[in-house]
């Protein structure tokens, strides 16, 4: 090969490597914006900031209803509201528990049409699991319900963007009972009213199917309220406009934490 040819042919060859890289840099930083976009992470509401005392229980429907009419009456007998997170397949098995539910006053809640694990789905499946709960319980009880917690509390960007786009808040919880584990009523009730993180604002977690839940109830409230709270549901603790939500997951009103 001529020497001539041999650097014509070099020289092509950086060119079109440089004017690769140009067009490529500006595309790599568009990728790298957005990229940094989805790892800003969002969050539910763990909790609320407020002066007010107040604090939400709340229990989790995936399960059987043997112990529900015994939870309601002890809610009804200490004039106490909760909310009631239902999946769309307890909803499916006790239309009639959902009904007393809302009958009593109480929040209702969705927490998935099957009790999937929704941090794995894409937005569109996520929105598709939301809105199979909330159309059982709309048409059973005329009830627009707008509180979710997502299955085993696995949540994305896109189980949340999903819930917003389906006019929901979505909703975790800052104080864990544990009574799904059967440790007994006595450790629910020391857990919860000793829990670190226990203070004005905090959202409790239950479930109206573990052995020992409707046992420690009653002496439950009666402890909190002795430690000065005023039980309300999330509905009347949670913020519904102007609020922003802090690394923690606590929900502040109007302007920034």
């Amino acid at each position: 090969m001529p020497q001539q040819t041999k650097f014509k042919k070099i020289h092509l060859v950086f060119l079109v490597l440089f004017l690769a890289a140009l067009v490529a840099m500006p595309y790599g930083r568009q990728i790298y914006t957005a990229s940094r976009q989805t790892e800003d992470r969002k969050l539910p509401i763990y909790c609320v900031e407020t002066e007010k005392k107040q604090i939400s229980l709340t229990f989790d429907a995936a399960w059987g209803d043997e112990d529900l009419a015994e939870i309601l009456q002890i809610l009804e007998e200490k004039n106490v509201k909760a909310a009631f997170f239902m999946t769309g397949e307890w909803i499916d098995a006790y239309p009639d528990a959902v009904k007393q539910i809302a009958a009593a006053g109480h929040d209702l809640g969705n927490h998935g049409d099957t009790h999937a694990h929704m941090g794995a789905l894409l937005q569109p499946q996520c929105e598709k699991e939301i809105m199979g709960a909330h159309e059982k319980v709309k048409e059973l009880t005329g009830v627009e319900m707008t509180l979710f917690r997502a299955p085993y509390g696995e949540y994305s960007n896109a189980v949340l963007n999903a819930a917003n786009a389906c006019g929901y808040h979505t909703i975790q919880w800052d104080v864990d009972s544990l009574d799904w584990k059967d440790y007994g009523a006595d450790d629910i009730i020391s857990r919860v009213s000793n829990h670190k993180h226990l203070g004005n604002g905090s959202i409790i977690l239950l479930h109206n199917g573990a052995k020992y839940t409707k046992d420690a109830l009653s002496a439950l409230i009666d402890r909190l309220q002795a430690q000065g709270y005023t039980l309300v549901p999330v509905s009347e603790l949670i913020y519904n406009e102007n609020y922003t939500i802090d690394h923690e997951g606590r929900q502040h009103p109007d302007s920034k934490p």
